[in-house]
This record gives C-alpha cells, structure tokens and sequence, in this order.
C-alpha cells in the first residue's frame, strides 16, 4: 500500500515540513524556505495526478483504445512555478528590507522593538 501511493506521503510529508517550519520559527527567511517547501509539495502533487498510467501525449490518432494523459495540471504548474519563484523573490527583498529598518530577521526581536515605540 506504502508504494502504490508513494507520491501521496511525499507530498504529505513535504507540506507538514513546511508547515511546520512556517508555523515554529521566528526566523523570517526559515519562514520563506517553509513556505517554498509547502508550494513544492503542491506542485509535486498536481504533477504526479496528472500523469496517466500507459496515458500517451494527447495528440489525436485513429485509434479509439488510446488512453490520453491531461496535460492541464502540467500547464497549470508552470504558472505557478513562476507565481511561486516572483512571491520568494518579493518575500526575501521585504526581508531584507526588514533586516535594514530593525536590524534583525527575527520575528520575536521585532515585535518586541514594535512593542517599545
């Protein structure tokens, strides 16, 4: 059962990684590396589902026993590659940003600096 759905416990296993990393540090850039992990573990699952077993590319023959592979969730990750690479690339340069205003990327120290003024 453990290898029939291995794509399946990958995926639940990448997204409470990176779940948790989001959720139980206080370091802003472990947050971002915790919240990549939890969109490649989507990606990974919307990839393994789209693939069909014996499925071919879906370019149409003759034949009517031929089984087609969706090539949507393929398309549609593509997307969100570039959606997820442009969101880490605006969370780090805030980061940085935040490194420079306060001095520090944690978030405990922040709040506390918050806290004071």
């Amino acid at each position: 059962m453990f290898f029939d759905h291995f794509n399946y416990w990958v995926f639940v296993i990448l997204l409470m990684i990176g779940l948790y990393t989001v959720i139980s540090r206080s370091n802003l850039v472990k947050k971002m590396i915790g919240l990549s992990m939890f969109q490649i573990a989507v990606f990974l699952f919307y990839i393994t589902i789209g693939k069909v077993e014996g499925g071919t590319a879906p370019i149409l023959l003759d034949k009517p026993d031929v089984v087609y592979s969706n090539p949507l969730p393929h398309v549609l990750i593509l997307t969100a590659i570039v959606v997820g690479v442009a969101t880490t690339a605006l969370g780090l340069s805030l980061i940085a940003r935040i490194k420079e205003t306060f001095g520090t990327i944690d978030e405990e120290e922040i709040l506390e600096q918050e806290d004071k003024s």
